[in-house]
């Protein structure tokens, strides 16, 4: 199969569809190759087309990426990775935000209204809700899955799962 054909989406399929063939694709495009850029940008691409594909809010979707853990920092703190959408914040601390929240509690943030979370960072006054899932290796935040939705509650549950599963495929398939 040609690479860029793994980013087809077709438009009738419901979302647990569109998240196994993510998974699929992904493991497919990760195989023999761990390099996060390489993995990540792909995972990027995979995430923006698969929402996009489907109906409202999912369609919605107006960034989708990652953050890295920034090794050359004094602090710990996150730096811009690959991703779709518009220009993103660079560097985001441990803490900050609903990113900084999930790499310093290693948990999922599921945000419906981005407005209503204390400390939101608005890279994007477009974004109204969020989730971002931690990307764990050895006990250790390594990056984060950043999805953001240009209406209230984008997400729920079933996106949670399968970005879930995901942070755990990239975990097992790259060198950080």
């Amino acid at each position: 199969m040609v690479h860029a054909d793994a980013s087809n989406f077709v438009s009738n399929m419901s979302k647990q569809e569109a998240y196994t063939q993510v998974l699929e694709q992904a493991r497919g495009l990760f195989y023999d190759q761990r390099n996060w850029v390489c993995n990540l940008s792909n995972a990027a691409s995979l995430i923006w087309h698969a929402l996009h594909a489907l109906p409202s809010p999912s369609n919605k979707t107006n960034w989708a990426g990652f953050y890295v853990l920034d090794p050359s920092a004094p602090i710990r703190q996150l730096i811009l990775g690959p991703f779709q959408g518009k220009v993103a914040c660079q560097t985001i601390r441990f803490g900050r935000g609903v990113c900084g929240t999930a790499a310093s509690t290693q948990q999922t943030q599921l945000v419906g209204d981005v407005e209503e979370f204390p400390g939101h960072i608005a890279c994007d006054a477009a974004s109204m809700s969020e989730i971002v899932v931690p990307i764990v290796q050895e006990g250790k935040v390594v990056a984060i899955i950043d999805v953001d939705c240009a209406v209230k509650n984008g997400f729920d549950v079933e996106d949670q799962k399968y970005l879930e599963e995901l942070a755990q495929l990239i975990a097992e398939a790259c060198d950080f």
